[in-house]
């Protein structure tokens, strides 16, 4: 990168002041430019398939098209571009799809000016930049994938209480005020995430694993 050859930017964001606010942003830095923006994920792959870009700075939540399918696209068409998530969301879930669909950076909307241009020039050096909220998602996400139970919604852990108490599936039933088929799709994800075959399996599991009081 030369001074006269200043990092290209597109933006993406569904909310035309952010957008706005970016780009004023953009402007404070001699080594970089916006080059265009994009309103959701389908206008963003459109625009690269029309002009060159460097760097993405990209939301995650957007109709028409969200940013995870976006980057996946956009990457398997221009290899060569670095998207930067840039986004209010942190959810695991999140964070995982958007680093396995090709992003570079996962930054939180809260950032800093400095830090974003930091992540901005990293990214176009082929640098990763997270969040440190993000890197804790992660971590937290690797923690619960070795932690049996770690997964279970809030009504499967009532049901697994139940199953460890020595309820029958109609008592569940009745306690919970749901059907009996209700009960049986509960318990056959417990199965599925415990990695168990039936009731005692699961409450074995659920108590050796702390998931159920003693």
């Amino acid at each position: 990168m030369t001074d006269a050859q200043p990092i290209r930017i597109l933006l993406v964001d569904d909310h035309a002041l952010v957008r706005s606010g970016l780009k004023n942003f953009i402007y404070g830095y001699e080594w970089m430019e916006p080059v265009g923006e994009a309103g959701n994920g389908q206008e963003a792959i459109e625009f690269c398939s029309q002009h060159p870009v460097d760097v993405i700075l990209m939301d995650m939540v957007m109709p028409v098209m969200d940013g995870v399918q976006a980057t996946r696209q956009i990457l398997e068409r221009n290899p060569a571009i670095k998207i930067v998530i840039l986004t209010s969301f942190l959810e695991q879930d999140m964070v995982q799809q958007a680093l396995r669909a090709g992003a570079i950076g996962y930054i939180l909307k809260n950032v800093s000016a400095d830090d974003l241009a930091k992540a901005i020039r990293s990214a176009y050096e082929g640098r990763s930049t997270l969040a440190p909220e993000a890197t804790e998602a992660l971590v937290q996400a690797t923690r619960n994938q070795h932690q049996p139970g770690a997964d279970l919604t809030e009504r499967e852990r009532e049901v697994l209480t139940f199953l460890a108490r020595g309820f029958s599936n109609a008592e569940i039933s009745h306690k919970l005020s749901v059907s009996l088929a209700t009960v049986k799709f509960h318990l056959a994800n417990i199965y599925t995430k415990l990695g168990v075959n039936n009731r005692v399996e699961a409450v074995t599991t659920a108590l050796e694993h702390n998931l159920v009081e003693k």
